[in-house]
């Protein structure tokens, strides 16, 4: 449904050339949810630019619902961007325009008859909760409210593909769930492609089946949310299951432990314990449920003098994932 080739964009800034995409290659499968995570200037808001064509790639292709857009003449690109609606952080709410206007405005541009507009506004401002909220005005919606306005305008000519661009940074913890749980449902029940612009791990955990960490213009890990998990090396198993510092005692090995699937319900520690006559000491933990598994990452250090190799051969028979971090 969206297939990103060997996307580069190259700005001159004077005699000096600064790349914001440097390669970038992504498969979104259709009726997913896919994440794009990483920190500020990472290229996220770049990347979202190429694939509407706001900004044209130097470089490589675009591909939504079959049609390639990078290398596409204007009147084509107006017709290819009918299939994609977007999502901005804080709404982009026309300020003079009621939510209903607001969700118009984009039916109104294509000239759609004006009792089909009616009719169509108020069929998705009820698909996103917002019946009796026609003629209300942006700076009389709360945060949240906004946004569903913002989605509904994005769904107005039945897109194929959702473009959400840090949908919900700006609003507090219960809204950012009302909002996702939204996205959720729309994605299900109108079988969208949705790709998700993120710097919070915990919306990726929340929604996404899949997940991209764009560093530096390059995406540097890629795939579904289960698999990027049980990577124990991973940077992307690591934002996903963070430890918390943990100070180890002055001797002893210190291991840092996946658990994933079945093994994240087994008695590894225990068994330890009983098999080598030792003592573990827990230093920090984090367990989540991920794609509907299971996953668990402990930190955990053996008493001076304890056989390491031995217990880093019984966790590997035992199909937990471990190495040595001290």
């Amino acid at each position: 449904m969206i297939t990103i080739s060997d996307l580069r964009k190259v700005y001159r800034q004077g005699d000096r050339e600064v790349i914001a995409l440097d390669g970038v290659s992504l498969q979104v499968p259709k009726g997913s949810i896919h994440g794009i995570i990483g920190h500020s200037g990472a290229g996220k808001s770049t990347l979202v630019r190429c694939l509407t064509l706001l900004d044209r790639p130097t470089s490589g292709t675009v591909s939504i619902v079959g049609a390639e857009l990078a290398g596409a003449k204007n009147s084509e690109l107006r017709t290819a961007r009918r299939r994609i609606g977007m999502v901005f952080q804080h709404g982009n709410l026309l300020d003079s325009r009621t939510a209903a206007g607001n969700v118009a405005h984009p039916l109104e541009l294509v000239r759609t008859p004006k009792s089909r507009t009616a009719e169509r506004v108020a069929e998705l401002l009820s698909l996103v909760g917002l019946e009796g909220a026609e003629n209300a005005y942006p700076s009389q919606l709360s945060g949240g409210q906004r946004q569903r306005v913002g989605i509904a305008r994005a769904l107005a000519a039945d897109p194929h593909v959702l473009l959400c661009d840090e949908p919900t940074s700006a609003l507090d913890p219960k809204t950012t769930e009302e909002i996702l749980v939204l996205i959720e449902d729309l994605t299900r029940r109108l079988q969208l492609t949705v790709l998700l612009i993120t710097h919070e791990m915990g919306v990726v955990k929340r929604i996404c089946d899949s997940v991209s960490l764009l560093s530096h213009g390059k995406i540097v890990q890629s795939g579904p949310l289960g698999e990027v998990a049980a990577d124990l090396d991973g940077a992307l198993s690591k934002a996903l299951l963070p430890l918390p510092a943990g100070a180890p005692a002055a001797d002893g090995t210190v291991l840092e432990i996946l658990f994933s699937g079945g093994s994240a319900s087994e008695p590894v520690l225990s068994g330890i314990t009983r098999r080598f006559d030792m003592d573990v000491n827990v230093l920090a933990g984090s367990v989540e449920t991920l794609a509907g598994s299971e996953f668990g990452r402990l930190r955990v250090q053996l008493e001076p003098g304890a056989d390491a190799a031995g217990v880093l051969n019984y966790l590997r028979q035992n199909r937990v994932a471990v190495e040595v971090a001290q």
